[in-house]
């Protein structure tokens, strides 16, 4: 089987024939506090990553498939997570999100929603506030949980923050907080538009304050004509200590592969080189 196709990935189960547990043990993992020590120990080396934006709507979910639209074309099995996503709609019996559904059809690895996405949410709004209107509080012991799965059925991860990188998910935690228990090399989408150079550095500081690795950052272009679009690019650049990993502008029709033909992955730790998928 080519690994351009989607690899359907066992979760935690028994095998009918023979009663053999399979799986990572998701619920031995949900009835223990998350462990200090970071989650990936243990692992073997593989591509993963945190994408997170100076903003909401600011193209998180479009660099993410570019991400993992590139990691298919090396050959690897790659998967999407968004942990926590709001603004899901009622169809064809399910849940949807335009966000999770834009990443699974980037990667090729398919895993149940509960595990891609634990925590999908009715109301467009701020994560504590939708998980409060339905009863929900966000806790990050099933996202750890899920987040091993991903692991384990896949060659390389990209995991995509909801909005900023300081969004709120419960009273005392928030997305930062969930990138530093992942302890995940950060990439950072700039969304160009006025006032964008304050925003990218405060959250570069953020990003360093948490210990934690920025290996690139993405110019995504917000405006078909942002004035001073090069001279603020050209700012960022001399401030940022991380790559430009590429500038995408503002694309007809936005897509993974679109956003990818713009962006240079490779210096990335960890980047897979082409594997031979025949």
């Amino acid at each position: 089987m080519a690994l351009e196709d989607p690899v359907i990935a066992p979760v935690q189960g028994t095998t009918p024939e023979t009663g053999t547990t399979f799986g990572t043990a998701v619920d031995d993992v949900l009835d223990t506090e998350p462990a200090p020590a970071p989650v990936m120990d243990g692992l073997p080396p593989r591509f993963a990553c945190f994408v997170t934006g100076t903003d909401t709507e600011i193209g998180k979910t479009l660099i993410s498939s570019a991400l993992l639209h590139a990691l298919v074309q090396q050959g690897v099995r790659a998967c999407g997570m968004k942990p926590v996503a709001a603004g899901a709609e009622l169809r064809d019996g399910r849940l949807h999100n335009d966000d999770c559904d834009q990443l699974e059809a980037a990667g090729n690895v398919r895993l149940p929603q509960s595990i891609t996405t634990p925590f999908l949410l009715k109301e467009p709004a701020a994560p504590h506030i939708a998980a409060a209107l339905e009863g929900i509080v966000i806790d990050p012991v099933p996202i750890l949980a899920a987040f091993l799965e991903i692991a384990a059925a896949s060659d390389a991860t990209v995991v995509e923050g909801v909005g900023g990188f300081r969004v709120p998910l419960n009273d005392t935690y928030d997305t930062a907080d969930l990138a530093e228990q992942l302890d995940l090399p950060v990439i950072l989408v700039v969304g160009m538009r006025l006032g964008c150079i304050n925003h990218a550095l405060l959250t570069v500081e953020a990003i360093a304050a948490r210990g934690l690795k920025l290996i690139g950052w993405v110019a995504n272009a917000l405006e078909d004509d942002m004035a001073f679009e090069d001279e603020n690019i050209e700012a960022l650049a001399a401030r940022i200590p991380a790559p430009l990993l590429g500038r995408v502008p503002r694309l007809d029709e936005p897509g993974a592969a679109a956003a990818a033909a713009h962006l240079d992955f490779n210096s990335l730790p960890d980047w897979p080189a082409p594997r031979n998928t025949i």
